[in-house]
């Protein structure tokens, strides 16, 4: 676990959300909405679409950004690669039990792909401890 992890109030505004704002970089651009799961106290994303210009490659180049909980609050965020393959069994099944409507399914069986579980990203606070 972290050294330090997000406040139980943010923790339970992003699990209790269907979407996630994220800005990846340091570079002024739009949030975009997102799907994150917590597991454990600690928040999981992955892209669907890993493009040349995404919010993936952006923390890949630079991980320092911010994500926007429902309420328009702002927090700085690290992102960092997740690897282990009980964590990621983990994230699925995270997935698989937060976004549940019919419409949602193609998303999460998509999400469990070998290709996007491989940029399984954890978003930590800005001076967390690097784990795995």
């Amino acid at each position: 676990m972290s050294a330090l992890t997000f406040s139980k109030p943010v923790l339970a505004a992003i699990h209790k959300s269907r979407i996630l704002g994220i800005r990846a970089g340091t570079e002024p651009h739009r949030f975009i909405g997102i799907w994150a799961v917590v597991l454990g106290g600690r928040v999981f994303v992955r892209p669907w679409n890993d493009k040349p210009h995404g919010w993936y490659r952006a923390f890949k180049k630079e991980p320092r950004g911010r994500m926007q909980i429902p309420s328009g609050r702002e927090i700085r965020v690290r992102a960092r690669q997740v690897r282990g393959e009980r964590l990621m069994d983990a994230v699925d099944r995270a997935y698989a039990e937060k976004y549940t409507t019919p419409a949602s399914r193609k998303y999460v069986i998509g999400f469990a792909t070998p290709k996007r579980r491989k940029t399984t990203t954890e978003l930590v606070p800005p001076g967390s401890a690097t784990h795995d």
